[in-house]
């Protein structure tokens, strides 16, 4: 998404049956601004940084909902680091671990020739690979 205003991102959220209150159109301007990988501590700052006041429980409870709703993805790169990426289309991940850069990488690149049998009664949802990255010493 490029444009960002109040009319798109309310057009957005009602397409996915979200009501769009003020405090979630902060939010999801926050997220889609930009198109990058946020953390919920890094999108409550970014939306409050106007003295917004949104709460830190608003923000990880519409996040919870947009989850739900399909309109981003949870990426966990680390038990304790979880970032919110608004790029919902099929792809993977680079993640710097020094510096905690999360980069996208198109799906098409990347091939998995097998991939070992489901446990019983159980279907494919989808794939999440993640490499970790650092600087090459020298």
């Amino acid at each position: 998404m490029k444009k960002t205003d109040t009319k798109t991102i309310s057009d957005l959220l009602r397409s996915r049956g979200i009501s769009p209150t003020s405090q979630r159109i902060k939010i999801a301007t926050a997220l889609f601004s930009e198109m990058t990988h946020h953390s919920a501590d890094q999108i409550l700052a970014s939306v409050n940084r106007n003295k917004a006041e949104v709460s830190k429980a608003t923000v990880y409870n519409t996040l919870s909902l947009f989850l739900k709703k399909g309109l981003i993805r949870e990426v966990i790169v680390d038990p304790s680091k979880i970032l919110y990426d608004p790029n919902t289309a099929e792809h993977h991940h680079f993640y710097d671990v020094i510096t905690g850069e999360l980069s996208d990488i198109d799906a098409s690149v990347v091939s998995i020739p097998k991939l070992p049998p489901l446990p019983h009664n159980r279907v494919f949802e989808g794939l999440d690979i993640i490499i970790r990255t650092r600087p090459a010493t020298a």
